[in-house]
């Protein structure tokens, strides 16, 4: 096949059902350029120039967390045949992260964060995984400007901090909000891989907007978890990299974020141990164990209610899913090549 993105013609398409925060039923939707409109419900009245679509669709599944570094050269393809229409990579030498972002119709797109803010020797610094340039030590806060830049400058969308008190030193209090507060003058949230006693703690005192694990090395007390929901802070699941222990905590925290109204996000940390180019099914079997049902983990793979996220690529399954592994099934299609389909 041979996608298209922005020169693919006009048309109008039927599927069987279609997912927008809720299950539509029979719909229909009209491709603009790279873009799929939903026009409303499809009656058997609705036939003439349209285009019948086998399967279900659904806006497009994002990974948010992944480190591309850690993967084959050649990943982003396979992850869209995986069912991941975009990743945001969570640490990585930021200018070959730049190139590998160029837009490709064959492949997922990608966000990343760029390297790693670190205190210096702090975590991932001396960690033999880490590839050059994957991390960024700050000892002052104009050293955190001008490593905020240098991400910025790269093309990054947010950028990520390391609080991880097990593996290394962290930044104090003072330096902690000199770095929040710039990059919050840059304009981009931020993330933080937070591990140790008290870290998340202490992000998310510092406002920061995405925690890149749920937190896997304490039980948050209720106090803590009911500022993180106020605050609107998001967390990415990344359940099923642990082991039973770490696991078992993650997913009691996972538990009480979400009862208080937090929002969890799907993230697999890819690049981490085994695991294959795509859905992870043990990472939603973890989302399911967390009581996540079949709409919460929708969301958390659209990064959303499901009415964005229909642009350039979306989501395709041969059918609704009936457990929430089924939607390791997924596939990932350029808008353009809708026709393709099933194929």
């Amino acid at each position: 096949m041979t996608p298209k993105a922005m020169d693919a013609p006009a048309a109008v398409f039927r599927v069987a059902d279609a997912w927008r925060g809720a299950w539509m039923g029979p719909s229909l939707f009209r491709r603009g350029g790279s873009t799929l409109h939903y026009v409303g419900p499809s009656s058997a009245a609705d036939s003439a120039g349209v285009v019948d679509l086998p399967g279900v669709l659904l806006p497009g599944f994002t990974d948010h967390h992944v480190h591309l570094k850690l993967l084959p050269a050649d990943a982003l393809e396979p992850l869209a045949a995986g069912g991941l229409s975009r990743v945001i990579d969570l640490g990585g030498d930021p200018s070959t992260l730049a190139v590998l972002a160029e837009p490709d119709p064959f492949a997922a797109a990608l966000e990343f964060a760029g390297a790693f803010l670190t205190a210096p020797g702090g975590y991932p610094s001396d960690r033999a995984w880490a590839p050059a340039g994957s991390s960024r030590e700050v000892a002052s806060a104009d050293d955190a400007e001008l490593a905020v830049a240098e991400q910025l400058a790269a093309g990054a969308s947010r950028i990520k901090i390391a609080l991880n008190a097990s593996a290394g030193p962290v930044w104090d209090d003072a330096l902690l909000a000199e770095v929040v507060a710039e990059i919050r003058a840059a304009g981009l949230p931020v993330v933080a891989h937070v591990e140790g006693a008290g870290q998340a703690a202490r992000a998310i005192e510092a406002g920061v907007d995405v925690l890149a694990h749920a937190p896997f090395t304490e039980a948050l007390p209720d106090a803590v978890i009911t500022q993180a929901v106020a605050q609107g802070q998001r967390w990415v699941s990344t359940l099923a990299i642990h082991e039973p222990a770490d696991q078992e905590i993650a997913i009691e925290n996972v538990r009480a974020f979400r009862a208080a109204g937090g929002e969890l996000l799907y993230g697999s940390d890819l690049g981490n141990g085994e695991q294959p180019l795509g859905l992870n099914p043990h990472e939603l079997t973890a989302l399911a164990d967390a009581g996540l049902d079949e709409t919460a983990v929708l969301r958390a793979l659209v990064g959303g209610f499901g009415r964005g996220r229909w642009k350039k690529r979306v989501t395709w399954m041969p059918d609704r899913p009936v457990a929430i592994t089924d939607m390791a099934d997924a596939v990932s299609l350029s808008v353009g090549d809708l026709e393709a389909a099933g194929r």
